[in-house]
């Protein structure tokens, strides 16, 4: 046993350095400019364009493979960065790309080289990760190819889907977190889109299997997908292979990624729509003439019929989407052990004393500090195990390196909310509710917080799923579990932009002395802070004497005082923006004196041209 055991672990590592010494490099320049667009024929506008064109240009790499993207940032007017989700970054944490994170925004005129390995497999996607700009067009898929993958011979073909949600004004010019909003309210798009357009025609030939890779690419929407008489076979969830499942609708909420293996018919006689659906309970006010629902096709016959499709319109009852908590990983890889570290958190959206809608964990609104919080790490020498070093704000928890980390989530909120994790996929314990008709019930109720009692560890799943992107129910929970094996800096945070700019985030600051160790702040990343005018030392509040003196750090505005609410704050600042203007105007009338008749009857008489 173990010679063989032996003689394994040689194969195996043969095999990796045949692949490496396969793996090639990628050099990509992109040149970020604005261009214009029309990509649902109803409205023109100025998106986020790569070497003048949109859409974005799809990456395409093999495992192993080295990907080295240059970036001249040629907006003119906005910073932006590039975000590689669900990449794990091993050792390249500073490549990762959420800015005041892990570097700097890359200001106009700027440019940033982003180097890295690609040892993962599977559909991912890369998206700005600055402000809010990503919804402005900077989107696009990252596929990456495995010869090794064990369903590689069990399709003819491959193909990539990508769905979206879409506002026709720029994302600056919509106006969102302010006092006439006090409950928050998503800005609801303008449209949907499928592969960036609409009235997409797929070719496809009869009877053989096609690798459909779905992503939701969108700002705000979970969209569910199906194919009019057809179903398929899940065999990927966020780069996580799993074993081969069957289903015929699936929920894909922002962010998340599906592979799907669909066989196509054996006649040629008709075309199949395959249909999106915008979850509609996430939208707060619905116009008529916003379409939901979008037919694209598989098209066996160019010649046929393209039939719009028979909508299941009836989310709760007809939209049944395969639970992702069922699907097992391939890999076989067993429940993690108990936790060294539980971080719980209660997700609620509250109003602040602007009177806005802001999110919290735990009462903290993420507000990004003055220093990128890596290169705090960096910079804070034994201190950088310390939380209170990276600021009171970003919320921020300091993880062993090695440890088992469970966290639990409360959404407190009426609505579901899809978390994403930088730097890992993690396992999904424990969700209530599970999706199904009772998914959406929980919002009309209280809270359900998770409950240890009710839910033990030895009711987990034996083989948990992994992902990257997980949907917290209405009012309900979640328990996830990954290990810290990857130092860096990592955001957590909710995938709906709308709520990530209110604050939705927290940090993961893991093996900060082993971030000492493995990585240096580069010439190129000071030289872009600098052009910025942005901070690379220190703490938070970029103090570098005193690493626990935060005085001067970014802060979320105070609570609302007692007894006010966001009502009572909007009423008052109208009510004060009444009184001003009408003093205003008696003051003008009486700064102006009174007229006599004659004077009266001057003014009408030149007013009305008489």
């Amino acid at each position: 046993m173990t010679i063989y055991h032996g003689m394994l672990i040689r194969l195996t590592a043969v095999l990796l350095l045949l692949q490496y010494c396969q793996a090639k490099t990628v050099n990509l320049d992109f040149n970020v400019t604005w261009v214009n667009a029309n990509p649902d024929g109803l409205h023109e506008r100025k998106v986020v364009g790569i070497n003048g064109q949109w859409p974005l240009p799809v990456i395409e790499v093999d495992k192993g493979d080295r990907l080295i993207v240059n970036m001249y940032n040629g907006l003119g007017d906005k910073e932006t960065s590039i975000h590689w989700h669900g990449m794990f970054q091993n050792g390249t944490n500073d490549m990762d790309g959420p800015s005041m994170v892990t570097q700097c925004p890359v200001p106009p005129g700027a440019s940033i080289t982003y180097n890295f390995t690609i040892p993962q497999n599977g559909t991912y996607w890369y998206h700005c990760h600055t402000d809010s700009c990503y919804p402005d067009g900077y989107r696009q898929a990252l596929i990456v190819h495995d010869d090794q993958a064990y369903f590689n011979d069990m399709y003819d073909h491959e193909l990539t889907v990508t769905m979206s949600d879409w506002y026709h004004d720029l994302i600056e010019d919509i106006p969102f977190i302010r006092t006439e909003n006090p409950t928050g309210a998503e800005p609801v798009p303008d449209s949907f889109l499928f592969n960036d357009t609409l009235n997409t025609n797929i070719p496809v030939e009869a009877g053989k299997t096609y690798l459909m890779r779905l992503i939701n690419i969108g700002a705000f929407v979970a969209q569910y997908f199906y194919i009019e008489d057809h179903t398929f076979r899940i065999v990927e969830i966020d780069g996580v292979y799993v074993d081969e499942q069957e289903a015929d609708t699936l929920y894909i909420a922002v962010a998340q990624r599906y592979s799907i293996l669909v066989t196509m018919k054996n006649s040629t006689d008709k075309n199949y729509p395959i249909v999106t659906v915008a979850d509609s309970l996430l939208l707060d006010v619905i116009s008529p003439s916003l379409q939901l629902n979008q037919t694209n096709w598989l098209e066996y016959n160019s010649n046929a019929a393209h039939p719009q499709a028979a909508m299941k319109v009836e989310i709760s009852s007809d939209l049944v989407p395969y639970d992702d908590m069922k699907l097992v990983p391939h890999d076989r890889m067993e429940l993690l052990a108990e936790p060294d570290m539980t971080i719980e958190v209660d997700v609620i959206m509250d109003n602040l004393n602007d009177g806005a809608g802001y999110a919290f964990f735990n009462n903290i609104s993420y507000t990004r500090p003055k220093v990128p919080t890596l290169y705090s790490v960096l910079s804070s020498g034994d201190y950088a195990t310390t939380a209170q070093v990276y600021g009171e704000y970003t919320n921020p928890f300091v993880l062993g390196h090695n440890a088992v980390v469970e966290v639990i989530l409360n959404n407190l909120d009426t609505g579901s909310h899809p978390f994403h994790l930088h730097g890992h996929n993690f396992q999904l314990v424990s969700r209530t509710p599970s999706y199904g008709p009772s998914f959406q019930d929980f919002a009309d109720g209280d809270p359900v917080p998770f409950n240890a009692t009710e839910n033990p560890s030895s009711s987990f799943p034996k083989y948990p799923a992994r992902r990257d992107t997980f949907v917290a129910p209405p009012q309900g929970n979640f328990v996830i579990r990954f290990v810290a094996d990857n130092p860096g800096v990592w955001l957590f945070h909710c995938h709906i932009d709308w709520h990530m700019s209110q604050g939705l985030a927290m940090s993961f600051i893991e093996a900060p002395k082993q971030i000492q160790e493995r990585l240096s702040l580069s010439e190129s990343h000071i030289n872009i802070c600098e052009a910025g005018n942005r901070s690379y030392e220190g703490n938070a509040a970029a103090s570098t004497e005193d690493l626990l003196d935060l005085t001067g750090q970014n802060e979320q505005l105070p609570w609302l005082p007692a007894g006010f609410t966001a009502r009572g704050i909007v009423a008052m600042v109208f009510s004060c923006v009444s009184a001003f203007l009408g003093m205003a105007f008696i003051a003008v009338y009486g700064i102006s004196g009174i007229q006599s008749k004659e004077d009266t009857a001057a003014v009408v008489t030149e007013r009305d041209g008489l």
